[in-house]
């Protein structure tokens, strides 16, 4: 073969490396909200997720799209979704490493740490392919709703706690371990889910009869789902089984599946109900109060996952500048290179660290804190995450342009947890609702934040800011982005000042609370130990 076919200066493969362990800022975090026991305990995973073969079933996973099965071949309405294979590797992996369900059952068994050991192999894992995280958190978020019914809880509640995964439907008692998906938004209302025309009539034999039509159904294949209708009561919440209890098919027609920008792994569907048999989950005319529950652990999740794929893009992008080479010297090793890794680094560490931190508020029942601070973190995280894999994107160049490289996956994938469960403007009003609402949620945040109080000045002062925004009830319904954000960024900065290393607090506080920062990111200012940032933030690999 001829000179010209001779391949010099490409990245080798990232395998074999531990995106678990190996993350500095995770492994610091884990062992800070938990123990070392805690991030032991997830060394298995975290071996997987950086394996060659578990980067394969997320190529697979993401190229062969679910597809829709409404009628077998007799003519029978089946409604199925068909999933490759390596959708069914990555479920297994999630569901045994305990990434659904069953930190509730942990917990409850006296566990300390089961929500931060998850989020932390939720964050690891999802790395790998991020589409099968919906129906994981689905099945993680709807254990404290259904709570709302003891008894449809003491039904289903083992199977979906369960660390196991079986795909198919059939009777729930018979499967060794579930799947749920939700059902809220319908075409006419969208995020204003009051409006939503699907009704429900009681039967006489406890359950109830839902007629209506679902835009928008997160992962159709699950086992069962919780979906929301109108009683005279008002709007209330019920579940969905997809198989009933004496084995027939519920009433489920798929109508079609969402051709999505990303999360092309996962389904999401729109669904016809027709008579389907529900149970009310809670009171009635209460069901925007119960499935907020199912609502807040979601979000939690939108948090985690776009820390998840944040890091992702950075461990490419530090990974392809250390092994290619420019003007005569690794791309990694030239100062407004390091500049922009370092910046991703820090987005990548305060966005870790403040994920854990809500993880932690889980575990410990800081539910005054978790509120506003979720919804707070969930508005900025998800909405820094396009920009980021963006950024490291160009780091790739024309290869990060290619498919091959696995950045345009992660860049489809970044505006998703943005919009899902509440876009922008719902989730920072929900900030302002959430501290107005409750004087023990601006307390309880406040105290979060001041514990950092008189280490960095620039923190400080951003504090001052945003009690000065708060301190103007009439103008803040049109500030709530300002708001928002600024409670995010204060929550940051003063984990990393308590907690991070000084470079990495530093150079957060001078850049996104103290000015010192140009529109995008890679301007960080000058005297930042670059490489000492992105040193911190390399993994080992084979």
């Amino acid at each position: 073969m001829g000179a010209t076919h001779e391949v010099t200066n490409q990245v080798p493969p990232l395998t074999g490396y531990d995106p678990i362990a190996g993350d500095t800022a995770l492994a610091e975090a884990c062992v800070r909200h938990a123990n070392e026991a805690t991030l032991a305990s997830l060394a298995g995973l975290g071996a997987l997720a950086g394996s060659e073969q578990a980067r394969e079933w997320g190529r697979l996973a993401d190229e062969n799209r679910p597809v829709l099965r409404t009628h077998d071949r007799y003519g029978h309405r089946v409604d199925e979704v068909e999933f490759h294979p390596a959708w069914h590797e990555l479920m297994t992996a999630a569901f045994t490493h305990g990434l659904a369900g069953a930190p509730w059952a942990a917990a409850d068994a006296g566990d300390p740490h089961a929500h931060v050991r998850r989020a932390v192999g939720y964050l690891g894992w999802t790395q790998v392919e991020a589409g099968h995280g919906c129906p994981v958190t689905m099945t993680y978020a709807a254990v404290p709703a259904l709570r709302a019914a003891p008894e449809l809880a003491a039904r289903y509640e083992p199977g979906l706690t369960a660390t196991a995964y079986a795909s198919g439907l059939t009777d729930p008692a018979a499967k060794p371990g579930l799947v749920a998906g939700m059902g809220m938004t319908e075409k006419q209302g969208g995020s204003d889910v009051r409006t939503n025309t699907t009704r429900a009539v009681a039967r006489a034999d406890g359950t109830h009869a839902l007629t209506g039509h679902k835009w928008f159904t997160s992962a159709p294949m699950s086992d069962l789902f919780l979906v929301l209708a109108q009683l005279d009561e008002g709007l209330s919440c019920f579940l969905v089984p997809r198989v009933l209890p004496d084995g027939t098919r519920n009433v489920f027609r798929l109508q079609r599946l969402k051709d999505k920008l990303g999360d092309r792994a996962n389904a999401s569907g729109e669904v016809e109900f027709d008579g389907t048999t529900g149970w009310l989950v809670g009171e009635p005319g209460r069901g925007v109060p119960t499935i907020i529950e199912m609502v807040n652990a979601t979000r939690l999740d939108c948090v985690v996952g776009s820390a998840a794929t944040v890091r992702a893009a950075l461990t490419q992008a530090i990974h392809h500048a250390r092994h290619r080479r420019a003007f005569g010297a690794p791309l990694a090793d030239q100062p407004l290179m390091q500049n922009v890794l370092a910046d991703l680094a820090v987005e990548s560490e305060a966005a870790t660290a403040l994920a854990v931190r809500l993880a932690a508020a889980v575990d410990a029942g800081e539910t005054a804190f978790l509120r506003p601070a979720g919804a707070a973190a969930k508005f900025l995280v998800c909405k820094r995450t396009p920009a980021v894999v963006g950024e490291a994107m160009e780091v790739l160049g024309g290869n990060g342009y290619v498919e091959e490289s696995g950045l345009p996956r992660l860049y489809r994938q970044a505006p998703l947890n943005s919009i899902w469960e509440g876009s922008g403007n719902v989730i920072a009003l929900d900030v302002l609702r959430a501290l107005g609402r409750s004087s023990e949620s601006l307390a309880a945040v406040t105290a979060e934040i001041e514990l950092a109080r008189g280490a960095d000045a620039r923190l400080d002062e951003a504090v001052k800011r945003l009690a000065a925004e708060l301190g103007d009830p009439d103008a803040l319904p049109v500030r709530a982005r300002r708001v928002a954000g600024l409670l995010a960024l204060c929550l940051q900065g003063s984990l990393l000042v308590r907690h991070g290393p000084p470079e990495v607090a530093d150079a957060f506080c001078a850049t996104r609370l103290g000015g010192d920062w140009g529109t995008v990111l890679g301007t960080l200012p000058a005297g930042v130990p670059a490489a000492r940032i992105v040193g911190r933030s390399t993994v080992s690999a084979d």
